[in-house]
């Protein structure tokens, strides 16, 4: 079962990059939908309605919002790194 992920991110945010390097080195970026919520303002208020909060980095898994860098990657090890 394939999970709908999407991160929402501002691109200068430390734990952001953390967070989208990992992708990118674990080569699992495609499975992860990027909302740059710095030039998506749709994201960004469905970020703060669904999620409670104007925090990133947060993964949404099925609509869920999981927040914190660590958290983030450690599901992504758990579930998506082969």
């Amino acid at each position: 079962m394939s999970e709908n992920l999407e991160l929402f991110y501002m691109p200068y945010c430390p734990f952001c990059k953390k967070v989208t390097r990992f992708l990118k080195e674990k080569n699992i970026e495609e499975e992860v939908e990027l909302k740059n919520i710095n030039k998506d303002s749709e994201a960004h208020e469905k970020l703060k309605k669904t999620g409670g909060e104007d925090q990133v980095p947060c993964l949404f898994i099925d609509g869920e919002p999981m927040y914190e860098s660590n958290d983030i990657i450690e599901w992504l090890k758990e579930n998506k790194v082969e």
